[in-house]
Parts: C-alpha cells; structure tokens; sequence
C-alpha cells in the first residue's frame, strides 16, 4: 500500500530515482549500515545450486497453453461484496481489507470459504458492523452462508484469513486478522466453533493483514506469524492532505510501523506472542504479506516478508532457535536497482523448474512488481526484466497473486489482481485496473490475452486471492475478492494434462503437514513441491499439491519429506486419483 499522495508536482518516477540516486551514493548510511550489522554475522547455507534437468539448455521457447477460468460465483450461491467503507476522510485502512481462506471446517471432504468484511469504520456505538461469511459447500456444489449458525462472531474491519488444525484434533481452526482485534475460533468438531482468542498470549488490537500457520520449528504442532502494518487509529487518522487541502490515503512514511506477531505454540492449547524475542524483526517493519516455506533448501522452513515501501525481510532459523535476517546478503531485500518497493503481496513456485522456489512480489504502480528468482547458494536475484514481467506490470498495482501450473502442462502459471489504493488517481493511473494472467514459456512469462479469458477484461479494484479445488474436477480454480464490487469464484476450465494429485495428513509431523515437502520423479526428472504456508494476500489455500507428469509416464516414485520426520519413499501410478500420504502409512490412500 503506497502512495505519493504528499507532493504531487513531482513525478513518481522522477522520486524514485532520485531516491535510489541517494541511496545508492551512500547519503543515508545510518540506514545501510543497520541492514548490515544484522547480517555481519550471518553464514550462507552451504546448498549447491541445481540447474534444471530438462530444458535446462533452451534454443527455442515452447508454445504457451494459457489456462481458462470463468466466473461462476452467482451459479454456486456465492453473493459477497466487500465494503471497504470508503470515507472522505481517506482512512489508510480503507485501501487493505478484503481477504479469503479455503478451508473444510465440517470435515465433510467438501471444501468450504470464509470471506471477510469491512464496513464503516469506527461506526457509532448503535451501528452494527457488518459480519463475515463462512460458505459452506453442500452436496451438489451450492454454497450457504452459516457465519452465526457456526458460531462465528468477529465483526472487526476484515484483512486476512488462515485456517489449520492448531491443536491437532482433527479439525481446522479459524485465524482472521483484523485492522483491531484479531480473532482466533476453535473448532469444536461439531460444524461450530467457540471463541479462542484468549488463548494468544500477547495479542493485542493493532492493524494486522495477512497471517499464515506454519511449522516453522518442525515440532508437530501449528505456530502462527501475523503481518503487522502500522501504529493507526482509525477513529483518530493521521490527517493527509493532497496539495489542493483535500484529503488523501497517506504515504506510508507518515505512519509508525508496527512489529508483527509470531505466536509460538506452547502444546498446551496456548500461543505465545514472542517474535522479539526470537528475533523476527526488522527495520521499518510495515508487512503485507508472508511466506514460510524451505527457501534455502536445508530441511528448514525460513520466514520471507513483504514489507510496504521498506525492506522486505528473510528470516533464517539458527541453531539456537532464534532467527537472523538474511534478505540484505541473500537478497529479496531489494529489486535490482537496490530501492525498497510497495511490497504487497507473494506469488510462491519453482517456476524455472530447478529445484528452488521462487518469489514473485507485486508493487505499487510505477514500479512493477519483482521476480526474484532463487539461485540457491547465489541467494535471489531479480530477473523482472529478463523474464518479461517489467514492462508488462509496471503500469499495475497489484495486490493477490497465485504463481501455480493451473492447466498442469508442465509450464507456471502466474495470475495477479491489481487496484489502486485511492479513487481519486481513477483519471490518472486508474483506480480499477484489470487483473492478469501469465505462462511461462521457459524464455519468458507471456501475457494471456484478454479475449481467450472473459474475467481479464473488466477493471476492478482488487485485493486477496485464493486456491482450491472447491469443485473436485482435479485441478486449482480461484477465489478473488475486489473492492465493493462482487467476488469472484474463478472455476478452472481447462483441458489439463497427466499429473497427480497429493494430500498429506501427519502423525509425528503436524496434521496439517505445513511444510512437510514432496519430490516426484519420472524417468529421471524431479519436481519438488511443500505444503507452503502463507503466500498472495491475506489468503489461505486448499493444502493440496496438483504435480504435471509427462503424458507417457506410466509411474512416479514419490518421496514425502515429513517436518522434522523421516521421508517416505512410494512408487504409484502415474494417474489423476487423488492420493493421501499419511505419515508412517506404508502406501498412499485413494481419495
């Protein structure tokens, strides 16, 4: 969330460059030399860079297949739209909300939807907020609103969602991430859930985004870290005004940050915030949006952060159980030109086929959203503008993304919702902007045209996005939430390729088997997968893993690399069936 709302003479451009002028001429040190004490002592992983076993060599680039979606919300029972309360006080916390999580709470095998909403914001004490919707999907496909019969209470101006098993019971627990007061619901089991957010010790109500549970410390159970942005109150905003004295959605320099949370499961029903104490922290922490995912190919699940307008963050875990951040020599800290950028949300994939993930991070307008291509040992490197995403997103402010091969032909797929932050730029960079999908074609993402997707062409304001198989046909379709408009369930329509399709349930691992990793192999190549936690924007994912194999495989060995455990070694068929790996299982269960 960025915007040059302060001194509007001067071209976004022309600042940028002369701010990175600045940097770059080492005027201000005090901040240079900040990144690089935290880093001073930090080792490199030793990880050897592994190129690409097919196509490593590429004379010419294959032809792109793009996948096709069409909206097909209104047909399900899907009617959500969310308020973001726009104001003519330009509340900042207006240009944020709206998020999504896939997730199946009544255990029925049916995938369901929680969506959050805004409103007014500091509403009059007889004014009811508006509620959240949990979408239940009954037999046949149609969903139903049961937010109350569930349970479910929170009323606060909606952000992120992210939902798991934390007490591994069986059942997905619910995490919504407020501008206020976060909310946490146990899931009784039942198909209702009862209010656990007393059981975070340490939360208190700040402006939180997205949130992500993960099992960064491979222990078997759940932690969970929250994306904090700013010290903001809404019922008493900063006051911003544009240089004709009218209001405007403030830059993010005129705000505090506020350090994030990272609640630490305790194994006794309690989270404890202590992310100061474990050292996830940084300068000018103002985060949007989190990954946490083996990034460096240890065995050990790192935590990368997109922060707004400031470095983003890379948190290794040392042996001591504390973290260093080691974006400044690792890189993702910075694009190419070394300046920070409005990072908002994390597109997560292999999409070169090496082996690493990379990460794809979208930004404000003018400054295109980054590739940072993962290089192993040689860190992330930004390869925007080698790979064609510069040009073609530099017009963009994009927020959600999903990076995933949607029609499973072997080739990433990349998909991203943009929106400005405020109206008033509708004439001038516009305020609705379309979204866009990219393949790749082993050269360079190409754009899909908007004509062979009817969804690409119409501009809105855009924000979450998230993935799931909700109709069981075998592949991932998306829902997007925009700005006062309604959301979208995008179903995937398109004639998809041989793969496989892979669940994991733990046992010494988390139930969830967050970051338990997958390799498949077929006749000599592998692709590596990880049940990833985080990613797009204040999003949860269906934890399902959908893996191309060539059209004449006949098998796939598969290795399932538990958090913290052993690693699992099966031959299968090489089929669509859906398979369950339960850890310590001897062979996958069909679906």
């Amino acid at each position: 969330m960025h915007a040059k709302m302060i001194v509007q003479t001067l071209s976004y451009r022309w600042c940028l460059a002369a701010l990175g002028a600045i940097f770059l001429a080492g005027c201000d040190r005090s901040k240079q030399e900040e990144l690089e004490a935290e880093s001073r002592d930090f080792r490199p992983p030793e990880f050897v860079f592994q190129p690409r076993k097919q196509g490593s060599v590429v004379t010419a680039a294959n032809v792109v297949r793009f996948p096709v979606f069409g909206d097909v919300a209104d047909s399900v029972g899907i009617s959500h739209v969310f308020n973001n309360g726009a104001s003519p006080r330009a509340i900042m916390i207006e240009s944020t909300g709206g998020g999504s999580g896939w997730f199946d709470y009544d255990h029925d095998g049916i995938i369901d939807l929680c969506l959050t909403q805004g409103g007014i914001l500091c509403p009059a004490p007889d004014v009811i907020a508006e509620a959240d919707l949990l979408l239940r999907q009954r037999p046949g496909g149609q969903f139903l609103n049961c937010f109350a019969e569930a349970g479910l209470s929170d009323r606060g101006f909606g952000h992120g969602v992210a939902a798991a098993d934390f007490d591994n019971d069986g059942f997905d627990d619910l995490f919504v991430a407020n501008a206020g007061q976060n909310r946490l619901f146990l899931n009784n089991g039942d198909g209702t859930f009862r209010d656990g957010t007393s059981r975070m010790i340490g939360d208190r109500p700040v402006w939180s985004s997205t949130a992500a549970w993960a099992d960064p410390d491979c222990d078997g159970d759940l932690d969970l870290y929250v994306c904090n942005y700013a010290i903001y109150d809404a019922c008493n905003p900063v006051e911003c005004l544009d240089k004709e004295g009218i209001a405007s959605i403030c830059h993010p320099r005129m705000v505090e940050s506020e350090p994030d949370f990272f609640f630490l499961n305790e194994g006794n029903g309690l989270l404890r915030e202590c992310a100061a104490e474990l050292g996830l922290k940084g300068p000018g922490n103002k985060a949007l949006g989190v990954v946490i995912a083996d990034l460096t190919a240890d065995g050990v699940p790192d935590i990368y952060v997109a922060n707004d307008t400031t470095a983003n963050f890379l948190f290794l875990r040392q042996a001591d159980g504390t973290y260093t951040n080691a974006a400044p020599s690792l890189g993702g800290a910075f694009n190419a030109t070394g300046e920070p950028q409005a990072s908002m949300g994390i597109g997560f994939g292999d999409y070169d086929g090496n082996g690493l993930p990379d990460l794809l991070l979208t930004h404000f307008s003018g400054e295109s959203n980054t590739l940072y291509q993962n290089r192993g040992a040689q860190g992330f490197v930004d390869v925007s503008g080698l790979t064609g995403l510069r040009e073609a997103t530099l017009p963009k402010l994009g927020f959600g993304t999903v990076m995933e091969d949607f029609n499973l032909d072997g080739q990433m797929d990349l998909f991203v919702v943009n929106g400005h932050i405020d109206p008033r730029y509708a004439e001038a960079e516009g305020y609705e902007m379309k979204p866009q999908l990219f393949s790749f074609d082993d050269v360079r993402w190409q754009e899909c045209p908007e004509q062979t997707n009817a969804v690409l062409g119409v501009p809105r304001v855009g924000r979450s996005v998230s993935s799931a198989d909700f109709d069981s046909d075998g592949d991932l379709d998306l829902c997007v939430v925009y700005h006062n408009t309604p959301t979208l369930l995008l179903q995937n329509q398109s004639e998809c390729g041989k793969h496989l399709q892979i669940r994991l349930l733990g046992r010494q691992a988390s139930r969830s088997a967050l970051n338990c990793r997958v390799t498949v192999e077929t006749g000599g190549s592998g692709i590596e997968r990880e049940i990833v936690a985080g990613t797009s924007y204040a999003a949860c994912h269906e934890r399902v893993l959908f893996i191309a194999l060539p059209e004449d495989a006949e098998t796939a060995t598969v290795s399932v690399h538990w958090c913290g455990g052993e690693t699992q070694v099966f031959e299968v068929s090489a089929s669509s069936v859906p398979l369950l790996f339960v850890e310590g299982l001897a062979k996958p269960l069909e679906i």
